[in-house]
């Protein structure tokens, strides 16, 4: 699949579909024709409910921030997630092809004209850079999640060279390797060569170096932050259809078509990437935005009206909370206490489905699994767990729980990245639930926030999306999610820490068989209602506005966000 295509005007229903994407080109072409160059604006303001911090979204912080909607398009990969979830091959990068045998073995051929916007090739080193980062066997680099690299026994690459052969461990043949390598995945090897001092990365990841690796992972894991007002060139080249022009003073990415890019031009020459703490409802009243993809009740005062068509849906994302495995929380007891206190069907009522109602499948009820979604088939076997528990609040039971855990009271503080008013509700809503039981609830939402919070001791729980992220965040897979409660796992902000979770993780990766994923996702199910390491609360709302006149702009309720096609955008008055 080489260029990539985006539907027309929002259809009010709000369902998204492949073919409904795909059958949406000839709309662009047309409207494109149809127009006079003063018709069409030449820049176009996206929205995002999340700060861009980095310009690496496989770090932990990167992960959890917008990163990976900001550079969905400056730092494409081999594949990128599409509206349902799925990853979509990207041939304009490249190809990907299974090579026979008894182990999983991926023929990667990168796109012969591709070239960084600094003139430098994309090369299979940026592959090696990629997997070494994600692997797990270099413990220097601070990777948001190692599934599917981990199970990689190698990368052969001649450095400099387009072409790599991508080896499976025996045995771990991961199921979802289309989507690795994917966009933002690859970062430019060249540039943590150059400022790491290691001329060859093929050769020190090859030969495990651990002072070049180290250097390498140094630069990987911070070097790429992004400072508002700073945005060298040398840093941030980009292989994609725009790169990064700037950073602005209050946050916002600005980014201009890439010269270099070797595919179709951008629709429209400039998009500016506006995050959540750079005001946007006051950038809203200055008609700066014209795509806004947020969590449905997030920012306040933020409410597109005429002019715009605006859509709210459930996405893959899960609105959970993430408790810590130390502190207050460190016994299960403690952490079952909460979970009882918690007003979980009030929250859904409340806050989990505003403007829709869902008979069934994705956003129709309580979300009683960490693993499995709404409308998997194995859903209703893995959720049944529950059994109906920990809906209403129940302070005999929250106590005697506290009790157990040796202590008659707690002070827990929740935190998630500010402003942000529903989660601001929810705290709220879950405080005064619990003070019955000897459980103050504080909101500790901070405009600082960081993943590291949580297992620093700063909080004791995270109010956050999949894996951990504060926006945009899921896929349509139980590998994610299950890997956010894997031991070491990046996304796995509590520590939390059980090793036949962890094995359930692993065996998901490998194993896609339905009687398999029902009986691993349940026996997870069990191990996680019993030690509460994580307690789920719906599937999240999302809302998307799109401006009247648009072309091509798509809701992606995944982890991609609306942007996911952001260079077939067109905005025409």
């Amino acid at each position: 699949m080489g260029t990539r295509s985006g539907g027309g005007r929002r259809r009010s229903t709000g369902a998204t579909r492949a073919s409904a994407v795909a059958a949406t080109l000839a709309l662009i072409v047309t409207g494109a024709a149809c127009s006079s160059s003063e018709d069409q604006v030449p820049s176009i303001g996206y929205a995002i409910d999340n700060v861009v911090t980095s310009y690496n979204a496989n770090t932990v912080d990167g992960a959890a921030s917008g990163a990976r909607q900001a550079f969905v398009r400056v730092l494409p990969g081999l594949s990128y997630i599409g509206p349902e979830g799925t990853a979509l091959s990207d041939g304009d990068v490249g190809t990907a092809a299974t090579v026979p045998g008894e182990t999983l073995t991926v023929a990667y051929r990168l796109n012969p004209d591709a070239v960084y916007s600094d003139g430098v090739p994309v090369t299979c080193d940026d592959l090696v850079l990629a997997w070494a980062a994600g692997s797990g066997r270099f413990g220097q680099f601070w990777a948001a999640s190692r599934a599917g690299y981990a199970d990689i026994d190698r990368v052969d690459c001649q450095p400099g060279s387009k072409d790599a052969t991508v080896v499976f461990k025996p045995g771990r043949a991961y199921a979802e390797w289309p989507a690795l390598f994917g966009a933002t995945a690859l970062m430019p090897a060249h540039v943590a060569g150059r400022v790491a001092n290691v001329p060859d990365v093929v050769g020190a990841v090859s030969s495990g170096d651990p002072d070049a690796v180290g250097r390498l992972a140094e630069f990987w894991n911070n070097g790429w932050n992004l400072v508002p007002g700073e945005a060298d060139p040398a840093l941030f080249p980009s292989a994609g259809p725009y790169r990064l022009d700037s950073v602005g003073e209050s946050g916002e990415v600005v980014l201009v078509a890439n010269e270099r890019w070797w595919g179709n031009k951008p629709g429209t020459d400039r998009i500016v990437v506006w995050p959540k703490n750079s005001d946007l409802p006051a950038h809203l009243d200055s008609g700066d935005l014209d795509v806004v993809d947020v969590g449905a009740g997030a920012i306040d005062g933020l409410s597109p009206g005429d002019g715009y068509d605006t859509v709210t849906e459930p996405s893959r994302s899960s609105e959970q909370l993430v408790l810590a495995t130390g502190g207050v929380f460190a016994a299960a007891d403690a952490r079952r206490a909460f979970a009882s206190c918690i007003p979980r069907q009030q929250l859904f009522e409340d806050y989990g489905h505003p403007g829709f109602d869902r008979a069934s499948g994705m956003g129709s009820g309580v979300l009683d699994s960490r693993l499995a979604q709404q409308d998997m088939l194995i859903y209703p076997t893995a959720a049944g767990v529950a059994n109906g528990r920990y809906r209403e609040p129940d302070v005999d039971a929250a106590r005697s729980a506290l009790s157990a855990s040796g202590q008659d009271s707690i002070t827990v503080r929740v935190g998630y990245l500010a402003p942000n008013a529903r989660r601001a509700e929810i705290v709220a809503a879950i405080a005064a639930a619990c003070e019955p039981a000897g459980i103050t609830v504080e909101d500790a939402g901070a405009e600082d926030w960081t993943p590291g919070v949580l297992a620093g001791g700063a909080v004791d729980a995270v109010l956050a999306g999949t894996a951990g992220a504060q926006g945009a965040a899921g896929v349509d897979s139980v590998v994610t999610p299950a890997y956010a409660l894997a031991s070491g796992n990046g996304t796995n902000l509590g520590g939390y820490s059980n090793r036949r979770v962890t094995e359930i993780a692993d065996q998901l990766a490998v194993d896609t068989s339905d009687g398999s994923r029902l009986n691993l996702t349940t026996e997870a199910e069990n191990i996680l209602w019993s030690e509460m390491p994580t307690i789920p609360l719906f599937a999240a709302p999302r809302a998307t506005s799109i401006a009247n006149g648009m072309h091509a702009a798509v809701p992606n309720y995944t982890i991609a966000g609306a942007g996911w096609n952001m260079d077939r955008w067109i905005l025409l008055r």
